[in-house]
């Protein structure tokens, strides 16, 4: 059985090999690795392997590997990837590096008076849910560019791009990754600061490649670096 530094390495091996598929330089792809219901030294472990970005979905979890002994000192970039609640964001603000998982204007409006309060600048995605179903957050992609407009005036918080956890079949995820790079492109034509919108989180263990091959930006793998939950 693999350990955690083995399979980074293939999986970083695979976002290479992709990104060649793709036409892309593999820096241009990051990698973050989803480390809810993983313990605090199993995120030292891929830490030690090199692997600087992780990512939590659930709050009192993440404040708690914050607090770990194992992690003390450890220059870590957290991205919340989790569907956050307005009552939440006090708990993560200025504690992560990107959240991702951000769906309705309420919830951005409240992390930008976080921010003010604590004077400083959150970067935040908007999820968007491109596979439609009903299970799963994210805006409707035909009210998406009303909840960005309302987003771009708020102070102290900037949004980076858009966010979406796909179909489980591949070929399906593909087409809704494609769908989501076009939200990106309609939502630059009419920001203020279109250079900010860089980012798109999606890809997963299972269709990163095609992910990648879509123009994601960030990916998130949890299951193909520390095993099964």
């Amino acid at each position: 059985m693999q350990g955690i530094a083995e399979n980074l390495a293939e999986v970083r091996e695979q976002i290479a090999s992709a990104c060649r598929n793709a036409g892309r330089r593999p820096e241009e792809v990051r990698l973050i690795a989803v480390s809810k219901t993983k313990s605090a030294a199993a995120v030292r472990e891929a830490w030690k392997a090199g692997q600087r970005e992780f990512g939590e979905s659930y709050v009192q979890e993440f404040l708690d590997k914050l607090e770990s002994p194992e992690l003390a000192g450890l220059p870590i970039d957290w991205h919340f990837i989790g569907h956050l609640q307005s009552n939440k964001v006090r708990q993560v603000a200025g504690r992560v590096a990107m959240i991702h998982g951000i769906d309705k204007v309420s919830t951005a409006e409240e992390l930008s008076k976080r921010a003010v309060q604590h004077g400083i600048t959150m970067e935040y995605l908007l999820e968007v849910n491109v596979s439609r179903e009903g299970s799963k957050y994210g805006l409707d992609p035909s009210s998406l560019m009303q909840a960005a407009e309302s987003c771009f005036a708020l102070p102290n918080v900037r949004l980076r791009g858009l966010m979406t956890i796909a179909s489980p079949e591949p070929s399906i995820a593909r087409r809704e990754f494609a769908e989501l790079r076009t939200c990106l492109e309609r939502l630059r034509e009419n920001a203020p600061e279109p250079a900010l919108l860089t980012e798109l989180s999606m890809g997963m263990s299972q269709d990163f490649e095609e992910a990648i091959l879509e123009g994601a930006t960030m990916i998130r793998i949890g299951t193909a670096i520390f095993g099964w939950r």
